[in-house]
Parts: C-alpha cells; structure tokens; sequence
C-alpha cells in the first residue's frame, strides 16, 4: 500500500516503471509493478490448484479449450436459468455480476496506482440492479445520490484520498452496476417468461458478436483495427460480428410482447454491436494502463467475470433505451 501511494502521489503517477525517470522513483515503481505481477500470478495459480483438487481423476489434465468449453458452459447455463426463472432470480444474477466484476475493476485500478473506495463501489454497484427493480430509474438516481454523498464524506475526512479516487470509485459502480440494471427494465417490460427470453435474447446478441468477430477474424482477417489496444482484433472480424448482432436481433422480433419490425431489429443490431466493441475496446484498455492480462481468476480458462462481461454493460444500457423508447416494449414504472 506505501509504495502505491507513493507512485501515487508523485506527478508522474500514470507512468509505467520505463517511463519513471532513473533512480529510486524508477526502483518503487518497478518493485511495485513486480510485486503485483507476482500477486497476479499467485491468485491465478491458486485458483487453478483450488478447480485441480476437486476435479475428478478423468476430468484432470484437460486441454485450454476444454477447459474454456466448461467454463463456458456453466456460466451460460447459470445466466440463461436465472434470466428465464424470474424477475427475482434476474436481479439476483445481475447484482453478482455487478458485484463482482465491480470488484475486478477495482482490483486492476489499484495495480494503476489508484485508490478507489472498493466497500462504497461494490455496495453501489450491487444496490443499482436492486433499486431499478423495486424504483426504475428514480431508484438508480436515489443510488447515484447516496454514493456521490459517501465519496464526498470518505474524500472530505480520509487525508489520502484524491479526487481521482473519488472519480474512480463512482465510475466503477455505474460502469458495472448502473449500465447493468438496465436489463431489470428490459425483463419488466415484458411480463413473465417472454421478458427472461428477451434479456437472453440480449445476452446472446453480445456473444454471436463475440464469436462471429473471433470465427471472421481468425479466418479472414488481415486489417488489424486497434492494434495498440487489442492487437488480435481486425475489421473482417468486426463486421462479422456486427452480421451475429444483426441475426440475434432479427430473431428477438419474434418473442411475444416485444413490438419491433426487421428493420428496426436490424438497426439495433448494428447499434448494439458497435457499443459492444466499444466496452470491449475500453476495458482492454484498462487493462493495458494496469499491466494485467486478466482481470481476474474467477473464470478459469477465461480470466475474470470482467473479460466476459466487458461488451455487456453498454450493450445493455444501449438496448434498454432502444427498446423503450423506441416503443417495442412499455416502461413499466411509467
């Protein structure tokens, strides 16, 4: 914690240990970036240790892709069961999300040499997908409210604190919890079963974005599109994500309840995708800034909840606002 508030406070705070000017502030920065390299590592190798053991002797040993196969299994089975279930088991999964991922943003800040308030963010953050269920929209501003006030006193009575601590910490918790409960008014827009297939339908235009760009990519793509933030990404690959984007939302005309013709759908697929490689582009960058591959080890195979999350946030605050106030389903708290 002292060497990060040291790098902190110094007016070089945002370089990275080649760019800190020789001597000992060089010496800090680099033994800081090391030392949260190494904690990286560790937490990783212990998680994978901790899957090992409880592994059944045929499961072990398994390949990259089985083991991103699995993972990807359960988390899809477990998001797709709470969303059909209902409203409650929507907003359970969605403030575990936010939690967490909350939590795995804070975490790569810190390795950035910042300080956010990780108690305030993540209580934010869980509290948003809770305060649109029961309130809409007045609750996500009674939320933003009270964290903006908790910033204020933490920052005003806690000498360490900066103001880009505060920053941090209030864009921690909209960027994972406030765009997030978006999907609350989208699963109660449209009543009972259909609603939970609508927020699935949601979830699958960010993953058949996902999985076109990677097939496109891989396999015809030449132009690379961000090179310094994301190398492997190409415009084959993201028009060909911008094409699954498009086919989900052609699909999602079809559930009862939800009033939107095929042009409409394809406009908002291509809408929605745009803003899903523009949260993956962000929090590649992110990750870039802290010096960290991953942002987490929840997800083995996959890295953090973050990773897989990164292009929801904005999909679903994008598709909440299409959705309603392009009339194809009622806002409900109207």
């Amino acid at each position: 914690m002292t060497q990060t508030r040291d790098i902190e406070e110094n007016p070089i705070e945002e370089a990275s240990p080649e760019e800190a000017p020789k001597g000992p502030m060089r010496e800090r920065a680099q033994a800081a970036y090391e030392n949260t390299k190494a904690k990286a590592v560790e937490k990783k190798d212990a998680a994978k240790g901790f899957v090992y053991d409880k592994t059944p002797e045929k499961f072990k040993h398994p390949s990259d892709i089985q083991v991103r196969f699995r993972t990807g299994v359960v988390y899809v089975t477990v998001t797709v069961g709470c969303a059909l279930l209902s409203d409650i088991s929507t907003v359970i999964m969605l403030c575990a999300v936010a939690g967490i991922c909350a939590g795995e943003f804070f975490y790569m800040l810190r390795s950035d040499a910042k300080l956010p308030n990780e108690l305030l963010g993540i209580l934010a953050a869980v509290a948003y997908p809770i305060s649109v269920w029961q309130l809409g929209l007045t609750g996500a501003l009674l939320v933003t409210g009270a964290l903006l006030i908790a910033l204020l006193v933490w920052y005003v009575f806690w000498m360490r604190a900066r103001v880009g601590d505060v920053g941090v910490s209030f864009f921690g918790a909209a960027y994972t919890g406030l765009l997030l409960s978006s999907l609350i008014l989208v699963r109660m827009g449209v009543p009972g079963f259909w609603g939970g297939v609508l927020v699935v339908g949601i979830f699958f235009s960010v993953w058949a974005n996902d999985s076109f760009a990677y097939l496109v990519g891989s396999k015809f793509g030449k132009h690379k599109m961000a090179p310094r933030i994301s190398p492997k990404k190409s415009w084959e690959g993201f028009f060909g994500g911008l094409m699954g984007s498009v086919f989900i939302w052609c699909l999602i005309t079809f559930i009862p309840g939800v009033n939107m013709s095929l042009p409409q759908a394809a406009a908002f697929g291509v809408v929605c995708g745009l803003f899903g490689v523009l949260g993956d582009l962000a929090e590649s960058r992110i990750k870039r800034n802290s010096g960290v591959k991953d942002s987490g080890t929840i997800m083995p195979g996959h890295g953090g909840l973050l990773d897989r999350c990164d292009s929801l946030f904005l999909v679903s605050a994008v598709a909440g606002v299409l959705l309603v106030y392009g009339g194809c389903i009622p806002y409900v708290f109207a």
